[in-house]
């Protein structure tokens, strides 16, 4: 059967326009450099790779055969932007909290509150954004967080006491929860084929934003103060406000609300900066959905439940230990102890004497920020080799080692080697949760189910604080044993779900029954 699905020979028009049918090429789908499986059009069935008659097309068969070029460089870069401007105001609250604990003598529960007040916002935004970015577009969701977190930003900068800085950086993490819709966007412009790799690659760009902000506080922090530092880290976000204009809205977005016109002017638009055919004929609409973003959707059936209730513990578990070792490390440096589990020998409960980050300590910072890089590098390498699944898995059973290997009492060398290799494997594993998410669900709930699940992650990076701060001044070995037990659980719970998406299409819609619209559409058992 697929011999002859693949040996057919489809008619494209040439340079994107639909219109130049005297410009028609024959384009024989058997040379094509990738091998295509039937596409899952959200309703159990299955079309061939560019549909049962040459009148018609889909957008997942559009993309496959635009394939990637110029439109996803540009798109790589606009989302990269994105990604970079919110790493830098989340990586901001490791350097604020201790200048701000000395500056304003605040107790160590009301410095840790500092940080967890931005992941308050977030939880309480995060399903919100995903719910506009699915009813109303993920272009509009953009733009609209973005321009939220720049003005809140900025008025952080003029906070006169503690209690307005709450307020204020609370309301930046309510704009942050919808940063991760950029990765929504960008996934539904993808190639199944370079999807793993293009969006694990594109999470270097939050290292490099994380990494900046180390450089800028390293910089600016003894020199201009904490307030300057709050104004130089807003500046990404309204350099991506401004180069939205040319940010497109999704084609399956369209799709899924029933607006083929506007998707086909989308595709088309791929295929021009790519100079590539369009493909002939007219767009095909399947799975269309009059209500997008419906939370009982989540839980639609049997497949989607159970995926959908591990991976609210996995993305809990990734960022409640993601940001419990860059938190725990900027306390760590700050105690000045080369053992962590003496740290709790060192005053850290004295709540009158505070110590600030010196150049050194930045220095460290930004050694352990730049384990960002091998860690995406890994889960590049091994996402498409051995699948996401394990990829996950395998990532965090390597934090729980390093993490525990912290305990060890040896020189500051060393203990900066084993948190730089802990927050390696444990960004590794984030992003490998960022790019199964956005694949495992369809187009209808896509940005709501990421928006869910990025959501409750805010629940463990709001109780990571008073750990990784409060709890590491009474006890090293607790701290450190609650982040690695947490991961091996986590681990497991990678492997436990039911889908892997290594290779496997984006549908468009959840189907009522278990084994439509999320399990594997290229499994023989749905092919007709």
């Amino acid at each position: 059967m697929e011999s002859s699905l693949f040996s057919r020979v489809v008619k494209f028009r040439q340079g994107g326009s639909k219109e130049d049918a005297s410009a028609e090429a024959e384009v024989n789908m058997a040379s094509s450099r990738r091998t295509h499986r039937p596409t899952h059009m959200g309703n159990g069935a299955t079309d061939g790779v560019l549909g049962e008659s040459e009148d018609h097309f889909t957008v997942d068969e559009a993309v496959e055969n635009i394939g990637f070029g110029l439109f996803q460089i540009k798109l790589s870069g606009l989302t990269g932007l994105c990604w970079m401007a919110d790493a830098m105001e989340m990586m901001i609250l490791s350097i604020l909290s201790p200048e701000l604990r000395c500056v304003w003598n605040l107790s160590r529960v009301e410095e840790a509150m500092i940080t967890t007040v931005v992941f308050i916002g977030m939880l309480l935004s995060s399903t919100l954004w995903g719910k506009i970015c699915d009813k109303y577009g993920r272009k509009v969701g953009l733009i609209a967080c973005s321009i939220w977190i720049f003005y809140y930003g900025v008025l952080s900068c003029f906070c006169p006491i503690y209690i307005w800085l709450l307020i204020l950086r609370g309301l930046v993490g309510f704009g942050i929860g919808g940063a991760p819709q950029a990765v929504t966007l960008y996934a539904e412009f993808l190639p199944a084929e370079f999807r793993g790799r293009c969006l694990v690659f594109i999470e270097t760009f939050w290292a490099v934003g994380a990494c900046l902000e180390v450089v800028i506080a390293l910089i600016v922090m003894p020199t201009l103060g904490w307030r300057y530092l709050l104004a130089f880290s807003a500046a990404p976000v309204l350099l991506f406000i401004i180069c939205c204009a040319w940010l497109p809205e999704s084609a399956r977005y369209y799709v899924a609300c029933g607006q083929p016109k506007k998707a086909e002017a989308v595709i088309n638009k791929i295929a021009v900066d790519n100079n590539k055919p369009m493909p002939l004929g007219t767009l095909k609409i399947d799975g269309v959905s009059e209500k997008r973003g419906r939370y009982m959707d989540l839980v639609k059936n049997k497949e989607v439940a159970i995926t959908t209730g591990l991976l609210l513990f996995i993305w809990f578990a990734n960022a409640f230990s993601y940001y419990g070792i860059v938190l725990l490390t900027t306390e760590l440096f700050a105690s000045g102890q080369e053992c962590a589990a003496s740290v709790s020998d060192v005053d850290l409960r004295c709540e009158a004497e505070c110590t600030t980050l010196n150049t050194d300590d930045y220095v460290d910072l930004l050694w352990t920020t730049l384990a960002e890089f091998p860690g995406i590098l890994l889960t590049i390498l091994l996402i498409d080799l051995i699948g996401r699944k394990k990829t996950m898995s395998l990532l965090f059973f390597c934090f729980a080692i390093f993490t525990l290997l912290v305990l060890i009492c040896t020189t500051r060398t060393i203990l900066t080697i084993f948190l730089f290799c802990a927050r390696a494997f444990i960004v590794g594993s984030f992003q490998a949760t960022y790019v199964y998410t956005p694949e495992v669900y369809p187009t209808s709930v896509r940005a709501i189910g990421l928006g869910a699940c990025s959501g409750i992650s805010r629940l463990g990076a709001i109780i990571s604080p008073f750990v990784s701060q409060v709890l590491l001044g009474y006890s090293a070995h607790i701290t450190l044993s609650i982040y690695a037990g947490t991961t091996i659980l986590a681990g497991f719970a990678c492997l436990l779900l039911p889908i892997e998406t290594k290779g496997r299409g984006m549908v468009n819609a959840v189907a009522s029954k278990t084994g439509q619209g999320v399990e594997d559409p290229t499994c023989p058992k749905h092919t007709t």
